[in-house]
C-alpha cells in the first residue's frame, strides 16, 4: 500500500480497490505558540478507486466542501468573520483594530492582500471599526447599506458600494451573498446568507432582537450557521444592568437570548445542516456551556451536526459548509 497525505489532504494512495482520503481541520490557539497552525479533527474516508482521479493534485476539502467560515472572534470587543472557497476571500465585518485583524487572519494562514472583498452588516464599531482602511490597504472592496455608509461618513462609489435590503452581492469564483435586515437597536443591521453558487449556504447573523420570517426562510437552506446567543435571561436579569440596558437587550432591538437562538435553530434546521457556531455571547450576562447546553436541548436528537463558540479571542478552526461528497464506503 501506498499512502501519502500532506497537511490539507492531497491525497496518493492505493490499497487494491480501495483509497484513502485523509481530511484534517485546522485550528489555533492563543496559549500556544503565536502564528503556528495546528491541525486536529482526522477523518480518514474509504472511497472506490474510480472516484479518485477527480482529486489528484487538489486539496480534498476543496471538493467536499463548499465554503469556509472562519471566525476571525465575536463579541462586544470585535467582530469578524472569513467566508472562503478556492478562488475568493470575503471577510464579513472587521471591528477588531486593522493590526489585530491582520494578525488574526495570518494565525489562520491568510495572507491579507488575498481578501477580495470587505461586507460591513452594521454601523457598529464592534463590526465596522478598521474596515475602510483595511479595504484600503489590502485593495478589497467595500460594501455596506446606505444608512451603515452615512453613519460612518463613508463616501459611496468612491469609498463603498453600498446594497439595499434583500440583495445578492456577487464576487468572484461564484459566491455570492444575500443581504436580510434584521432588527438591532437603531442600526441598519443586516444578516448575510453566503452561497458557493454549488449549493453550499452558510448563514452568518448577529445582532438581533428577534427573527424575521425572511431570515427564517433563507436560513432553513443552509449548511451552516452562525448565530448570536448573547445572553441567558436569568442571568441577565440577576446582573448588575440597570433595568433599561437589561430592557434593550431583551427587546426586539436589542440581542438574541440562549432559548431565542435554541428556539430559531429548531425551526431552521434541516439534514443538511452540518455545524453551528453560537456567537457573540456575553462575557458578563451568559457563559459557553450554557449557551451550548440550552441550543442543543431545543435543537433535539434529530439535529446529528455540530455545535460550537466564538469566542472574543480567535480564530477558531474553519468550519465547511459543503454537500459535495463522493461515493463513499465509510468514514473511519
Amino acid at each position: 500500500m501506498l499512502f501519502v497525505c500532506d497537511a490539507f489532504a492531497h491525497p496518493v494512495y492505493f490499497c487494491g480497490n480501495i483509497g484513502f482520503i485523509m481530511l484534517m481541520e485546522r485550528s489555533s490557539y492563543t496559549n500556544l505558540l503565536p502564528g503556528l497552525t495546528y491541525y486536529v479533527g482526522l477523518k480518514i474516508y474509504l472511497c472506490p478507486v474510480e472516484t479518485m482521479d477527480l482529486f489528484k493534485g487538489r486539496c480534498w476539502a476543496d471538493w467536499i466542501m463548499g465554503l469556509g467560515i472562519t471566525h476571525l472572534g465575536s463579541g462586544s470587543r470585535g467582530n469578524a468573520t472569513l467566508i472562503s472557497t478556492e478562488n475568493c476571500n470575503v471577510l464579513v465585518d472587521c471591528g477588531f483594530s486593522l493590526k489585530q485583524t491582520e494578525n488574526r487572519l495570518a494565525i489562520a494562514d491568510v495572507d491579507p492582500n488575498s481578501i477580495d472583498a470587505v461586507v460591513v452588516t452594521h454601523h457598529h464599531k464592534d463590526h465596522s471599526g478598521s474596515a475602510l482602511r483595511a479595504s484600503k490597504k489590502w485593495g478589497a472592496s467595500l460594501h455596506c447599506n446606505l444608512g451603515t455608509a452615512i453613519r460612518m461618513g463613508w463616501r459611496p462609489i468612491e469609498e463603498c458600494t453600498t446594497f439595499g435590503n434583500l440583495e445578492r452581492l456577487d464576487f468572484p469564483g461564484g459566491m455570492s451573498m444575500l443581504t436580510i435586515p434584521v432588527p438591532h437597536d437603531d442600526s441598519d443591521n443586516v444578516g448575510i446568507i453566503a452561497s458557493d453558487g454549488r449549493g453550499s449556504r452558510a448563514g452568518i447573523v448577529t445582532d438581533l432582537g428577534e427573527a424575521t420570517r425572511d431570515l427564517v426562510k433563507q436560513l432553513s437552506g443552509c449548511n451552516h450557521i452562525s448565530i448570536e446567543a448573547n445572553y441567558d435571561h436569568s442571568r441577565l436579569l440577576r446582573g448588575p444592568y440597570p433595568d433599561s440596558l437589561k430592557r434593550r437587550i431583551s427587546g426586539r432591538g436589542g440581542h438574541l437570548s440562549n432559548f431565542q437562538t435554541g428556539q430559531i435553530l429548531q425551526e431552521v434546521s434541516n439534514k443538511n445542516l452540518q455545524s453551528v457556531v453560537l456567537c457573540h455571547l456575553s462575557e458578563s450576562n451568559n457563559a459557553p456551556h450554557i449557551a451550548e447546553s440550552e441550543v442543543l436541548l431545543a435543537m433535539g436528537d434529530e439535529f446529528e451536526g455540530s455545535v460550537s463558540i466564538s469566542k472574543q479571542k480567535g480564530p477558531e478552526f474553519t468550519h465547511w459548509a459543503g454537500v459535495e461528497e463522493p461515493s463513499k464506503l465509510a468514514i473511519v
